[in-house]
Order: structure tokens, then sequence, then C-alpha cells
């Protein structure tokens, strides 16, 4: 017990120094998780840790990782996505379809790995980290390809939400267009936030609900996948997938959360506080996925799967860049 403790204590350590260095230059841009990430791999190499802590490390990156997503739904109210009208929910499935399918033939293209390509297809599509954490298990992802995709995505919603930035200052863009465009294309939250915030309140309002319409579609995704992992189970023989128990955890915080901020109960603050407090635990939780890679593993599998995630954000940059104008 004593050693489980130490290895969940571990994890929130480097969690904790990794939310410190997400504050310096350069590692704002990438955030929390990605920076932890990298603390977590650097200490591995450099100085490992006792195998009797490792119970620890596997409950922070497994369970904890399904608590952050059951949390996470709680920012979604799905109210006031809904009275966004259908646009915005249309342009969320194309974004999601279009990332997954192209990502998935442009990986066989360039022999990526399978495992990481889906995930990158589904973090590109949906909402990052969280969606990638949320499918990992129900397709049986390895702990190393779900690591290195969180780190992937990081980095290129952190690339491709500054050059957004300076696309809207240097082209004349409509800013309601722009908000849509950055809500229905870039990879992550806080990438929607960092590119819509110069546009100003309202651009960063719309954004941002255009997001939570695509992290609403999460749900139906997941079954999706877990329907076709059972039917290919099945058809090669192997033991079926286990049902996904958070993510019923996660429609109900929506719902939650929809209905006390409707009612008007949810204060701020408490909002925020429960904000960062789900940021951290997915921060410890992707520490845990960190502390169990082998570096030469992962330099060997990221640049195939770099190279696909560019092209496909690319092309899905164009593609909603038109079909947002059509939206506005």
């Amino acid at each position: 017990m004593k050693n489980f403790t130490a290895g969940i204590l571990f994890t929130g350590i480097i969690a904790l120094f990794g939310t410190l260095l997400a504050k310096a230059p350069f590692f704002s841009s990438i955030g929390p998780l990605a920076s932890a990430i990298l603390l977590a791999i650097v200490y591995r190499q450099l100085a490992g840790y006792p195998m009797s802590i490792k119970p620890g490390i596997d409950f922070s990156s497994k369970k904890l990782l399904r608590l952050a997503i059951i949390l996470f739904g709680l920012k979604l109210n799905i109210i006031l996505i809904i009275k966004q009208g259908p646009a915005v929910i249309l342009l969320g499935i194309f974004s999601i379809v279009f990332s997954i399918f192209l990502m998935i033939w442009l990986g066989k293209k360039l022999k990526s790995d399978a495992s990481t390509i889906l995930l990158l297809g589904v973090g590109t599509g949906i909402c990052g980290a969280a969606a990638i954490a949320a499918i990992a298990p129900i397709i049986k992802a390895k702990e190393e390809d779900t690591a290195l995709s969180v780190g992937i995505i990081a980095l290129m919603g952190t690339i491709f939400s500054v050059t957004y930035t300076l696309l809207y200052s240097w082209f004349p863009i409509q800013a309601g267009h722009y908000a849509l465009w950055s809500g229905v294309s870039l990879h992550e939250i806080a990438h929607v936030a960092l590119a819509a915030e110069p546009a100003g309140g309202d651009a960063l309002a719309l954004a941002l609900l255009a997001k939570l319409g695509r992290v609403l579609l999460l749900f139906p995704v997941s079954f999706a996948f877990m329907y076709w992992m059972k039917k290919r189970d099945a058809s090669q023989g192997q033991a079926s997938i286990s049902f996904p128990y958070f993510l019923i955890g996660f429609v109900l915080m929506s719902i939650t959360g929809t209905l006390l901020d409707e009612k008007g109960y949810l204060n701020p603050q408490i909002m925020d506080a429960v904000s960062k407090v789900t940021t951290f635990i997915l921060t410890m939780a992707m520490t845990g996925l960190g502390l169990n890679i082998h570096f030469k593993q992962l330099k060997d599998k990221a640049m195939r799967p770099l190279l696909t995630i560019f092209i496909v954000s690319i092309v899905l940059s164009v593609a909603t860049f038109f079909l947002t104008m059509l939206a506005i």
C-alpha cells in the first residue's frame, strides 16, 4: 500500500513540475500535459524509478485518466451547443470523419504505426489529448502509443494555433468566420482559445462553442469504435472489449453541468477551480504514461506520424476554412 501511494505521489510531483514548466517561454505554448510527458520521459531515461512503485504509476495512467475524462464533461453545456444550430454540429461531424479517414488513408501510404495514427485522427477531429485518452482503452492502444499521440497532438496544435493568429493579423478575415474556423479545425480546446482570443470576446465564445460541439460527439464516436472493435475481435476470435463506463460518467457530468448552468447555479470561480483540478489530474495521467516510455521506441515511431498529422492538419484547415464561409 505504501509503494502504491508512493507511485501516485511520484506522478503528482512530476505533474506539478510539468505544470510549473508550462509557465515558462516555449513550454507555455505546448501546455502542462505535453510538458509533463516530456519531463516524465526524460526522467525515465536518465534516472528510472523502482519497480515497486509501478502499480501507483499505472493507477495514475489508467484510473486517473478515466476520472479526468468524467470531470471534463462538466465543461460541456449541451443546450448552448444545440442553440448554435445544426451547422456547428455538421461542421464538427465533418472534421471528425474527415480527420480520421484521411489520417488512416495517408498513414497507410506513409507506413505509419496504425494505432498511433488512429489515435491522432481522433485527437485531431475531436479534442486532442482528452479524446485520445478516451479512445485509447477502447482500441487497446499501447501506453507508449497513447503518450506519443498526446505529445504529437500538443506540438501540432501549438504550431497551427500560432499560425492561425498570424493569419488573422495578416489577412482580412471576418472575426465570426475566423472564430468558427478555429473552433472546427484546431486540435485542443486550449489551442482554440489561444487562436481565437485576438479576435475578441464574442469570437472567442463562438470558437469555444464550436469546439465543444466536437467534444459532444466524443460519446457517439466512442461507441462507434466499440462496435468496430467488437466486430473485429469476434472475427479474429479475440476476447471482447470491456465497456468504458467512464464515458457514462462523462455524459452524466455533461447533463449535470448543463442543468446547473441553465439554472444559474454554476459559480464561475468554482468552475475555474474544477477545470484546474481536472487539468492537473489529466496531467498526472499523462505523467504516468510518460514514465512507461522508452525514448528509443518514441524516437523510432514519431517521424511518420508527425508527417501524417501535419499533412492532414493542413488539408483539414483549408477544407474547413471554405466550409465555414458557407456557415457564416
